[in-house]
């Protein structure tokens, strides 16, 4: 394998790559997972949390969809808060991203290994995680078009049983489920608010993979769009049925709200196919997970934020060779250590700061750059800051250590490349 040192990636993904990479990395445990737990802080009411969760997405992507039209290179906001705000803002947004997803890699993983246990219980789930992974990573070896093409069939396997779920359920639903519907009072539509958002968060992987898009400065504010567009639908219907179906307290109370919505529904093979799904929309977050980390430290390494090593990609497939391998150990490694419940929490607030920083970056444009108004980005941050501070202090305290530690590496690392210029 040849290495080098270059300062582009090659441009192979469509507006359909792009918008699977967009999909497969937000339907994922969102949908799984978030369903029930949102239903158990809000009760019927969570459909008011999903549309204020997806108003809060949709302004954050925007955001990120009008600074990729302007700066269409990878590391998405790292770059954005690079050229726009400063490179500490730029450091920080890129430092918060790969904090926060690959702490999410290994919870992925073992997901994925959990649900495919579910189908099969001879598999052990740990080294299912660890197989998936090294799948994974192997065709992130292979370039990004390839990468994309499996995302597309993984992607398609996830909606077409969710679509089954919908067609199924929507005859079996009962205007009664929804009666009262304010169950958890406004403070409970705020906190599932939070935690549908962070199911959204997936699509900002395709501003990360900005260098490698056609057209980028049309192909991705578009695929962003369509990304929310379809996984707000896809929310709205499946939380819909499940409510309709179970009710909103037989729905918090289960672990696994689709299968358990599935089961009542009763349709032929449903329960299998929902379990099918879920396993390829783990596949799915983790292919793009690793596909945004890799392409963050690439662009990291570039600017000697991070070791000039991450930088280099392969002469044939022009893939960040040792960014793809370093993600992968990193995600196995956290596989092997098992859950660790402060790392996950933690991502939680190291992303909100990765999106305000976007939305200052976006507020920061000029008229002549803008393709939407400056209120979008009001409503971004606002949430963005809301939701951080609902967060426990301990989460936040933890978060902030992880930006300490980070501007501690770039100090040394940028201090060592001074010298050896």
């Amino acid at each position: 394998m040849e290495y080098q040192k270059t300062s582009q990636l090659r441009r192979e993904l469509n507006l359909l790559d792009a918008v699977g990479i967009g999909i497969g990395a937000v339907v994922g445990a969102g949908i799984f997972v978030v369903s029930g737990l949102a239903a158990q802080a809000a009760g019927p009411s969570l459909l008011v949390s999903l549309v204020l969760a997806g108003i809060a997405a949709t302004a954050n992507g925007l955001s990120s969809a009008q600074l990729a039209a302007v700066f269409p290179k990878a590391g998405g906001t790292y770059e954005y808060g690079y050229q726009v705000i400063s490179p500490e803002a730029g450091f920080l947004a890129g430092w918060m991203f790969l904090a926060s997803k690959l702490a999410a890699g290994g919870v992925v993983a073992l997901g994925f290994g959990n649900y495919l246990n579910q189908l099969i219980p001879a598999i052990n789930p740990t080294w299912a995680a660890v197989g998936a992974a090294i799948v994974l990573i192997s065709a992130n070896l292979l370039g990004i078009q390839k990468a994309g093409k499996l995302n597309l069939a993984i992607v398609s396997v996830t909606l077409l049983g969710l679509l089954y779920l919908i067609i199924s359920g929507l005859p079996q639903v009962k205007v009664t489920s929804f009666t009262p519907f304010f169950t958890g009072g406004m403070s409970g539509v705020l906190q599932a608010t939070a935690l549908i958002f962070f199911a959204f968060t997936g699509y900002a992987r395709i501003a990360t993979l900005g260098e490698e898009v056609r057209e980028p400065s049309k192909t991705i504010p578009k695929a962003i769009i369509i990304t929310l567009a379809t996984t707000a639908t896809v929310y709205l219907l499946i939380m819909f049925v499940a409510i309709g179906v179970l009710g909103a307290g037989p729905l918090g109370e289960s672990a696994a709200p689709l299968f358990t919505t599935a089961e009542k529904i009763n349709s032929p093979g449903l329960v299998t196919i929902i379990g099918l799904a879920a396993v390829t929309a783990m596949l799915g977050v983790l292919l793009s997970q690793i596909l945004g980390i890799s392409r963050m430290l690439f662009a990291m390494g570039r600017r000697r934020d991070l070791p000039a090593f991450f930088e280099k990609t392969d002469q044939k497939s022009s893939v960040p060779v040792i960014s793809v391998l370093f993600t992968g150990v990193v995600i196995l490694i956290l596989v092997l250590l098992g859950n660790l419940p402060q790392i996950a929490a933690t991502a939680s607030f190291t992303i909100l700061l990765y999106y305000s920083i976007a939305n200052i970056a976006a507020w920061r444009l000029p008229e002549e750059q803008r393709r939407f108004p400056r209120v979008v980005q009001v409503i971004g941050l606002t949430f963005c800051i809301a939701m951080a501070f609902s967060l426990d202090w301990q989460v936040i305290l933890t978060g902030l250590g992880v930006l300490l530690a980070g501007f501690v590496l770039r100090a040394i690392v940028r201090r060592f490349y001074k010298q050896t210029v």
